[in-house]
C-alpha cells in the first residue's frame, strides 16, 4: 500500500463521495466541502454509491446509514470488497448514535463515525484530519515481527502463525501503534490522537470496540486493559 499517494495532491484533485438520501444534507455538506476546494460528487442511495465509487475512485466517502435501496452498512461492505478502493477512507455521517450502529459500521470496514447534526466548519475540519492520515509517514520499519505476529505496515498485512489476518484500517493502525512499543501503556488520549487524529471527535466507546475486535482476531491475551488509563500490547 502506498501510504503517501495523496501527499502531493491538491484539494481540487481529491474526490469526496457524499452519500445521503436527504437533499438538504447533500446540498449543505456538499457546498461546504466544495467551497474548501474539494471535488465533491453525490449519491442518494447505497447502490448508486457503490457504482460511483467503483467508477470515480474517491479518496474519501461520507456515508449515511439509513437509506433506501441499499443502506450505508451494506454499501460500505460492498465498497470494501473492491480492491482498487482499499485505500479509500470511509466515514459514516448519520443521526443514529446507538452503540450497535457504530459497531456495525466499524465491522463493515468504516474508518470513522460522524454524528449529525454537525457544524459545517467542524465537518470540514474532520475531513481534513481524515485525509491527513494519508500524508503522514512514520519513520519506522515497515515490517515488524513480534511473537507470532508479522506486521507489514506498508502493505497493511498481518500474519499470525503463517496465516494472513485481514483488518479494517483503524484496527490495523491501532494494532500498529500498540505493537510499536510492547509493554508500554498507551493512554486513551494518545490512542485517539495518533489513530484518529487530534481534530477528530469520536465516541467514548470507539477505542473499546476496536480493542474488542482485535482481541477476537489476534488473541485476548495480547491486550491488557489498564483501568482508567488505556491499553498495552503484551508478548
Amino acid at each position: 500500500m502506498k501510504v503517501l499517494q495523496y501527499s502531493s495532491m491538491k484539494k481540487k484533485d481529491i474526490t469526496i463521495l457524499l452519500v445521503d438520501d436527504e437533499p438538504d444534507i447533500l446540498e449543505i455538506v456538499g457546498y461546504n466541502l466544495s467551497a474548501e476546494g474539494y471535488n465533491v460528487i453525490t449519491a442518494d442511495n447505497g447502490e448508486k454509491a457503490v457504482k460511483i465509487a467503483k467508477k470515480k475512485k474517491p479518496q474519501l466517502i461520507i456515508l449515511d446509514v439509513m437509506m433506501p435501496e441499499m443502506d450505508g452498512i451494506e454499501a460500505c461492505e460492498q465498497i470494501r470488497k473492491i480492491p482498487e478502493l482499499s485505500e479509500t477512507v470511509i466515514t459514516f455521517l448519520t443521526a443514529r448514535g446507538e452503540d450497535y450502529s457504530q459497531m456495525a459500521g466499524f465491522d463493515a470496514g468504516a474508518d470513522d463515525y460522524i454524528t449529525k447534526p454537525i457544524k459545517p466548519k467542524v465537518l470540514v475540519s474532520k475531513v481534513k484530519s481524515l485525509l491527513r492520515r494519508f500524508k503522514e509517514h512514520e519513520e519506522t520499519s515497515t515490517i515488524v515481527t513480534i511473537g507470532n505476529l508479522i506486521i507489514n505496515r506498508e502493505e497493511y498485512k498481518i500474519i499470525k502463525n503463517e496465516e494472513e489476518i485481514i483488518l479494517p484500517r483503524k484496527e490495523f493502525e491501532l494494532l500498529s501503534l500498540l505493537t510499536s512499543k510492547p509493554g508500554k501503556v498507551f493512554t486513551r488520549e494518545e490512542i485517539l490522537d495518533k489513530v484518529w487524529g487530534n481534530e477528530v471527535v469520536v465516541g467514548g466507546r470507539t477505542i473499546d470496540v476496536h480493542i474488542r475486535k482485535l482481541r477476537e482476531k489476534i488473541g485476548d491475551d495480547s491486550f491488557t486493559t489498564v483501568k482508567g488509563v488505556g491499553y498495552k500490547f503484551v508478548v
